[in-house]
């Protein structure tokens, strides 16, 4: 079977052993695609995961062979994540799932650039679902990174009706900003680069050029979508006193929130990493239900031209790239 990997500074196709259930609970799942992840990013340029690594985990599968007590069955088509809390350890307990030493340990494998991947039994019985008869495969694969958004509009417990302002409209931006619609928010983007603002636009929330925000906007909670450094002054300039910062982001390392800021003015500061499993039924419920529209945010690549999914990503020619397995 074909996988991606990383090789140094490359992303490179290889042949690689077919992988085998060989009695195993679980399945053998046929990837029919994978979203490009931010993270996937992340783990390449700061050389995070090591030469032979295969990434990408926002899967859409159809079941290849199965063993297995869920209802799951071969040929199905479905979405699954990759991590799976325990729902015992002291983190699961106080609803910090995505902390559960159990979460981290898990994964799909090899990765979701490839052929072929081993789900287990906990992913079927935990993370996966069919995918609903009104989604294509594209829009299916947005399944873990909307579960997310829907995790980080939870964790921030705002009032219906508040106002919220997304800094970043790339994917995960147009995603968050809908996720908050759906929950009952008044949303406003904010970015730097003309094609995000009115693509936002086109799903009828309002969005602006960050440069032309007054600075004194007085939103009830910033989401930074964003990890630019001026992206926290942005935040900082437009949150009211005793408003709430979410952080979806990594930043770069001298970046950072003022302590004064944060004690005189009572703002809460919150982050929020990887959603549970009822934030991904929550996520799949929206996209069935068109309450969070996707279409038209992929650019769709084949396996082999993975690499260039990479450089287009890097160099913010697309929104989101959807590496397409085989024709």
């Amino acid at each position: 079977m074909k996988i991606a990997v990383i090789d140094n500074d490359k992303i490179v196709v290889k042949n690689a052993e077919n992988i085998k259930l060989s009695g195993r609970k679980g399945a053998i799942v046929k990837v029919l695609g994978s979203g490009l992840c931010g993270s996937d990013i992340v783990k390449f340029r700061e050389h995070i995961s090591g030469n032979g690594t295969v990434l990408g985990h926002e899967i859409v599968a159809q079941i290849e062979e199965i063993n297995s007590d869920t209802a799951f069955k071969t040929g199905d088509r479905i979405v699954t994540s990759h991590h799976i809390p325990c729902g015992k350890c002291n983190y699961c307990k106080h609803g910090n799932v995505s902390m559960c030493e159990h979460f981290k340990s898990t994964n799909i494998k090899p990765g979701g650039f490839s052929e072929y991947v081993y789900l287990s039994e906990e992913h079927l019985e935990n993370v996966a679902h069919l995918i609903p008869s009104n989604l294509t495969e594209i829009e299916a694969s947005f399944y873990e990174p909307l579960g997310c958004c829907v995790r980080a509009v939870k964790r921030a417990n705002l009032m219906k009706n508040s106002t919220v302002l997304v800094v970043g409209l790339g994917s995960i931006g147009i995603l968050m900003a809908q996720a908050l619609k759906a929950f009952g928010m008044e949303v406003t983007g904010c970015d730097l680069i003309a094609e995000r603002i009115e693509f936002l636009k086109t799903l009828g929330i309002e969005a602006f050029d960050s440069r032309e925000l007054s600075n004194n906007e007085e939103f009830d909670a910033v989401f930074m979508t964003s990890g630019a450094d001026k992206a926290v002054d942005v935040a900082l300039k437009n949150i009211r006193s005793g408003g709430t910062i979410l952080v979806f982001s990594s930043t770069p390392l001298n970046t950072g929130y003022g302590n004064n800021e944060i004690y005189y003015r009572e703002l809460t500061v919150l982050g929020s990493y990887s959603p549970s499993p009822a934030d991904l039924q929550d996520s799949l419920e929206l996209l069935r239900d068109g309450k969070v529209i996707v279409k038209n945010m992929s650019t769709v690549y084949m396996l082999d031209d993975i690499q260039k999914a990479f450089d287009d990503t890097i160099s913010n020619k697309i929104m989101k790239a959807y590496i397409k397995i085989k024709d």
